[in-house]
């Protein structure tokens, strides 16, 4: 008889820098290991797809995955189970950012610039931008001067606002959060396009995790209250107003856009 596990392990896609995704996890992991009654520990990965991979070779128990990670994660192991979103990641946005001063003002003027994007498993950074591209008729390896992939949202904004890129895309939530921050001027790097919504981030559990520890997790997540002091610190961390359920059928308008987009066969 297999004996009762004794940590849960926790990863995140690197969206973020190393340091920024640890200090957002330690008041969440201390959280959990309170309410779970036992230790937690942050399991970093090098980039997505090590994300993903250490989901399905059960390195990792719970991780923190954009839409598209979750969706190659479900194709990857078949189970993997989404089990709660921040209430903002069921209508979720990508800010497609320039210089002030370089004269695009709509996605018709990306053609013949060079542009960025974050990571090439990135939902918000990657899949759903490529994808409102395209369906605004505009082919990035046909249409644009030069495409590169900056690994994260905060190093796209970085990429933008020295010039090293004309145009890129990141997400709503971290564009919002360099702002608020300072770490972006508004004046020198503008907004100029913001797709339609879609959904995107979630924790998800590897599908053979006990049952029981999956429902104290859910519930754990599902507990957290903006009225709470410790409980508020966690959520302005993860920038969540809360956290809902979710579930894997959310997912099958990312997973459409990923085939249209030739992302996955």
């Amino acid at each position: 008889m297999a004996s009762a596990q004794t940590t849960l392990r926790v990863s995140a896609i690197p969206d973020e820098a190393p340091t920024e995704l640890l200090r957002k996890f330690q008041p969440l992991g201390q959280y959990l290991e309170r309410t779970l009654g036992m230790k937690v520990s942050f399991v970093p990965v090098t980039d997505y797809a090590a994300a993903v991979e250490a989901l399905a070779a059960g390195r990792v128990d719970l991780a923190w995955l954009g839409g598209f990670t979750f969706v190659q994660a479900r194709a990857r192991t078949g189970n993997a189970i989404p089990i709660v979103q921040r209430q903002e990641d069921q209508a979720f946005t990508s800010k497609f950012v320039t210089a002030a001063d370089s004269g695009i003002r709509g996605l018709a003027d990306l053609k013949g610039r060079t542009f960025v994007f974050g990571s090439p498993s990135s939902t918000s950074g990657h899949l759903m931008p490529r994808y409102f591209l395209m369906q605004n008729g505009i082919h990035p390896e046909r249409d644009f001067k030069r495409i590169a992939f900056s690994g994260a949202h905060d190093a796209t904004a970085a990429w933008v606002a020295s010039g090293r890129a004309e145009a890129g895309a990141l997400n709503a939530s971290v564009w919002e959060k360099l702002v608020q921050s300072g770490k972006v001027d508004p004046a020198r790097v503008k907004v100029f396009y913001t797709t339609p919504p879609y959904y995107d981030y979630n924790w998800t559990v590897r599908g053979d995790l006990d049952p029981a520890l999956v429902k104290k997790l859910t519930d754990a997540f599902l507990a957290l209250d903006p009225a709470h002091p410790e409980h508020r610190q966690i959520l302005e961390l993860q920038r969540a107003s809360r956290y809902v359920p979710t579930k894997a059928d959310n997912y099958k308008g990312i997973e459409a856009a990923a085939r249209a987009a030739g992302l996955i066969k």
